[in-house]
């Protein structure tokens, strides 16, 4: 990409600010903590109720960026860079990707449903990529942002691209069509994903629709629902010239009738008949969304022509696509990041944002790097570039893997390369990983699966699988409740909630939160360890751990004059000033705090002294969730008020004020005062029900079946003989129990496993490493997954049952279980 500044003013409508707009720019940019921005980077400051990123101007212009798209110019900034100022940035993002997708004149397959998008679009790029040089959306890139992000990467050499295209709601589609201009249009399954946005069904089709109503082609699966929408559609926008093309199992009158049969090896047999013609083929797969992505993969095949052999052949080599960026535990103190199915620049750009954003304090930084295909550059420009964002993100070393980056890698420093992945395994010794973030990504050829399965901390099959995606969704969840200037702690006490505190820790640095919590000293002290540089509130500091405190430079809470007393002694001794404390007021909760008898002497011992700074004044609600109790809530509101304002106004002071937590925010709105605090919500839990269903689930707890027995009538499982089998039953086993934090009161068919996407329930006790469930009706084996928890059931659903709260389900799960982050 090179683009003149000056032809973009009339396509944004963009009024010019600086000195030169005769100037190019090669980079886009949205995001201010990239390290890849610079120089030649335009940066668009979007803003929404979550973030201004017109915030980190000052601070890009300090790296190096001088050009931006703004809503408006702040005061610390004007006359520093140049600007293109518009009225909205979004907008201008997806008109300049308009204007950019303009300029290329090439077939655009557009794919939209509600589940199957980005299997299909990998799958397409794999069957197609022989014959043709593919653009393609980069992992899930198909949002209001991630379209234009999409659509911006398209260089000269490609003659092909694929995108996907995702909406929540209404009137957003629209939008994406101007950005994407499919001419061969796909629709996916068609699921309940997104139905809070829609209507009805029909509403959310119509919708989905309307990003090909200017394509030649629809492939779609003939649907009585989605044709009447398709006619509806075509007297609207559709021209008489366009092609739909159909297909289904049961009706013979599509273009292309499916037989299919499941193998027992799990693949697929696959008879379809286009025309006069009968041919087969074959999948890898047995699953009913695999085969069905297959067909819609096949029907593009056909309308672009294929013979029946080719598209014999490339079918049979399809493979499981491995859609997120995996954090995991590694070998000798190293974090590694698993892209092992994945190496192209676009995706590489992002790989290595993500790797930024998970670096451990103190550990270098090191990429495992395969050649790569399809970039659309020469290789001497594809590889120059890849040598430029290495060195943008102060990668510490890079280990090249294939012939062709070999030849290349005098481009990079610090390299080293083999010319397979055998070559690098027989030396990985010698290599000596150690407190190292390892970045994997390779090709699917290379294999580099097996380099990730040898630097991997090994421990047993159960994991806690952490979606890092959803946290920040429902981050941005609750920050859209926010009033403008409210900061906004977050809760990472425990463990974060069982998910994990470091790796949450950095996800939420990365977000710009601006306080953490935890309850005591030393999980501070682990995630200062850990590089976070977030201020860090202390909320039970014990009086003998505030020396290391104050080391660490946390922030203790401060609940009683006893305390108070002992922090201002050590601080004394430290010739300590201005150290931040919080001072926490009992207004009802009875835990912790200063109770409106003692706020004299609290005022007094702080009168004047210099060593300390009250930082802010909170309390803690007891029932805001519970509506029952709400007027309590709201005495508690008014206590507080009452005695934050007399403690600020005796002391002269400006602190910040806090009372809410989870459910305060959504329920006490009025009372957000300078800062709330988010804890379970972040983790996808919610006790209103209408609130759970904006929430995403964060944590999946997995195991697998370690063994399939079935017993006769009569015999027993488990401890105690608990349960007495009354007929025969196929019994499976898995290797997780209370040791892991699993209640034996979930035990005894009160719980149950989810395999195969049904109930299991477990027979008997839990033991304390392993658990029986009832698979009779399941056809499953050995090493199939198995869901703990998750979606379903969720930690809320199981905490009923058992009579507790989902808290002390996710702080449950034992440090043995693995955590896997991924994005």
């Amino acid at each position: 990409m090179s683009i003149n500044i000056k032809s973009l003013i009339p396509v944004l409508e963009a009024q010019w600010t600086g000195s030169d707009s005769d100037v190019f720019v090669d980079h886009i940019s949205i995001d201010s903590r990239s390290l890849q921005n610079g120089s030649k980077t335009l940066f668009i400051a979007l803003s929404g109720v979550n973030n201004d990123a017109h915030l980190y101007i000052e601070e890009l212009i300090e790296k190096g960026v001088q050009n931006f798209v703004v809503q408006y110019i702040p005061e610390n900034v004007k006359g520093k860079a140049s600007f293109l100022v518009v009225k909205n940035t979004l907008q201008a993002l997806q008109e300049f990707a308009g204007y950019y997708r303009d300029l290329f004149i090439f077939p655009i397959i557009g794919l939209t449903g509600s589940n199957g998008k980005t299997i299909v679009k990998e799958w397409l790029n794999f069957l197609l990529s022989p014959d043709y040089n593919i653009i393609r959306s980069p992992k899930s890139y198909n949002s209001q942002v991630g379209v234009p992000l999409s659509v911006i990467a398209i260089n000269e050499k490609h003659n092909l691209g694929i995108f996907e295209a995702g909406i929540s709601t209404v009137n957003e589609m629209v939008k994406l069509e101007k950005i994407i201009k499919p001419n061969i249009g796909v629709l996916t399954n068609i699921g309940s994903a997104h139905d809070e946005g829609f209507k009805n069904l029909e509403e959310k089709i119509d919708e989905k629709l309307l990003l090909f109503k200017n394509a030649a082609v629809i492939i779609y699966q003939n649907n009585k629902l989605v044709d009447e929408c398709l006619v509806k559609l075509n007297q609207e926008y559709f021209s008489s010239e366009r092609v739909l093309f159909s297909w289904s199992f049961t009706d013979e009158s599509a273009d292309v009738f499916v037989v299919k049969r499941v193998n027992e090896d799990e693949t697929t047999s696959i008879q379809a008949r286009y025309g006069n013609e009968i041919f087969d083929l074959e999948i890898p797969f047995s699953d009913s969304a695999s085969i069905e992505n297959a067909i819609s993969c096949l029907l593009v095949m056909l309308y672009l022509k294929y013979d029946a052999e080719t598209i014999q052949n490339r079918f049979q080599n399809l493979y499981p696509v491995q859609m997120r960026l995996e954090v995991k535990n590694g070998i000798n103190n190293c974090s590694i990041i698993d892209d092992s199915y994945s190496s192209d620049f676009q995706s590489l750009k992002i790989a290595l944002d993500f790797l930024e954003s998970q670096q451990k304090k103190n550990a270098s930084k090191t990429v495992i790097l395969s050649d790569i295909f399809q970039s659309g550059f020469s290789n001497e420009e594809l590889y120059t570039k890849v040598a430029q964002l290495i060195a943008d993100n102060k990668i510490n070393r890079v280990i090249g893997i294939g012939s062709t980056i070999s030849s290349f890698a005098a481009k990079f420093s610090n390299c080293t390369t083999f010319q397979n992945t055998a070559e690098f395994i027989a030396e990985i010794e010698s290599l000596n990983f150690e407190n190292e973030t390892i970045l994997i990504k390779g090709a699917r050829s290379f294999q580099f699966e097996e380099i990730v399965s040898l630097l991997e901390e090994k421990t047993h099959e159960t994991i806690l699988e952490i979606n890092l995606n959803s946290i920040s969704h429902n981050l941005n969840y609750y920050k859209s409740k926010l009033a403008a200037n409210v900061k906004l702690m977050v809760m990472v006490k425990a463990f974060g909630y069982g998910n994990g505190g470091l790796e949450i820790a950095k996800l939420l640095e990365h977000h710009k939160v601006d306080y953490l919590g935890v309850a005591f000293a030393d999980e501070g002290i682990s995630l200062k360890n850990g590089g976070i540089k977030l201020p860090i509130m202390v909320l039970n500091p014990e009086s003998t751990s505030f020396p290391s405190i104050i080391q660490y430079h946390l922030e203790p809470e401060i609940y009683s004059i006893k305390g108070l007393k002992a922090f201002l002694k050590i601080a004394r001794e430290k010739n300590l000033k201005d150290f931040p404390i919080h001072i926490k007021l009992d207004t009802g909760m009875h835990r912790l705090g200063f109770e409106e008898n003692t706020l004299d002497e609290l005022i007094e011992t702080l009168r004047g002294n210099s060593t300390v700074k009250v930082k802010s004044v909170l309390s803690h609600l007891s029932t805001s969730d519970e509506e029952r109790h709400f007027d309590f809530v709201r005495s508690q509101i008014r206590l507080f008020e009452t005695l934050s304002v007399k403690l600020i106004t005796a002391l002269n002071i400006n602190p910040i004020r806090h009372i809410l937590n989870t459910s305060g925010i959504s329920n006490f709105p009025g009372a957000q005062y300078n800062m709330v605090r988010l804890g379970i919500g972040l983790y996808g839990v919610s006790n209103d029900p209408a609130e759970q269903k904006y929430l995403e689930n964060v944590g999946t707890l997995k195991s697998i079946i370690s063994q399939v027995r079935t017993i006769p009538a009569g015999d027993s499982v488990g401890y105690g003989r608990r349960f007495m089998a009354e007929k025969e039953t196929r019994i499976a086993t898995i290797p997780i129990g209370y040791a892991d934090g699993i209640s034996r009161l979930w035990g005894n068919q009160v719980g149950y496993v989810v395999i195969k996407n049904q109930k299991a329930f477990i027979l008997g006790s839990v033991c304390m490493d392993m658990l029986m469930v009832d698979v009779s009706e399941i056809d499953c084996k050995e090493g199939d997954s198995v869901i703990i928890f998750g979606e379903n059931p969720t930690v809320t659903e199981m905490a009923t049952a058992l009579k507790t709260i989902p808290y002390e389900i996710m702080t449950s799960i034992s440090q043995r279980v693995k955590r896997v982050f991924f994005r």
